[in-house]
């Protein structure tokens, strides 16, 4: 198992799982890349990735990169074969379009968010405030740290917003989230100028530039795809 494609992996996972919201019910920080497998709805895009870059290791780095932050490997995926995978993994999964994504499914993390989890069709159907704050939290997105104080920081991200019949990017606000707890953390102390990404309250990583664009580029893909 690759040590760096792990860390790399649970800096994106703990968030969610801090809550509860997916992996196993051992939430702790220490040692989340060791039930990796146990994450249904991020391994199995691991898994798929690997066998199609031709990689015995589904948390090598740039596996890991490629379903949370987006990379070049993603080139290489069929979106037909991908929802075949998904149709026999995610069986039981109700709601959301990924049954008919078969032109534009993505083994990234947006596809997951926007296309198999049911928040987004809930939102167009409903505009349910909880639904919007679930994709607003549970998206991976970009943004600036502004200051930094103890084990927590203020960064400037952009929000999403809904007109009551699409989503888009909203304008800039602060937000206060965390690098750490308890002492404990995947990262190193964030620095005020730095771009980050951000998955729920939690700062995952330092992006370069590169980075930053292809988290922006594939949500700009999925808040504008046409699903049916």
């Amino acid at each position: 198992m690759s040590a760096a494609g792990a860390r790399l992996f649970a800096r994106y996972a703990y968030p969610p799982n801090e809550r509860g919201y997916c992996g196993p019910p051992d939430t702790s920080l220490v040692d989340v890349a060791q039930r990796a497998a146990q994450f249904d709805g991020a391994w199995v895009y691991l898994e798929y990735l690997a066998s199609v870059a031709g990689v015995a290791d589904p948390l090598d780095e740039r596996i890991v990169e490629a379903y949370w932050v987006g990379n070049s490997l993603l080139s290489i995926s069929t979106p037909s074969a991908l929802v075949a995978v998904l149709v026999d993994r995610f069986r039981g999964q109700v709601g959301g379009t990924w049954r008919s994504a078969s032109t534009r499914a993505v083994p990234h993390h947006t596809f997951q968010v926007f296309e198999v989890y049911p928040w987004a069709g809930l939102l167009a159907k409903t505009g349910h405030p909880h639904a919007l704050s679930v994709l607003q939290d549970c998206r991976i997105r970009t943004g600036r740290v502004l200051s930094v104080s103890g084990e927590s920081a203020v960064v400037s991200s952009s929000p999403l917003a809904w007109d009551g019949a699409s989503l888009s990017i909203g304008s800039p606000r602060e937000e206060l989230v965390r690098w750490s707890h308890d002492g404990q953390s995947l990262i190193d102390r964030p620095s005020p100028g730095e771009t980050v990404s951000l998955h729920w309250d939690w700062i995952c990583d330092t992006l370069t530039p590169e980075q930053a664009a292809a988290i922006a580029a594939h949500e700009a893909r999925y808040l504008g795809a046409s699903r049916s």
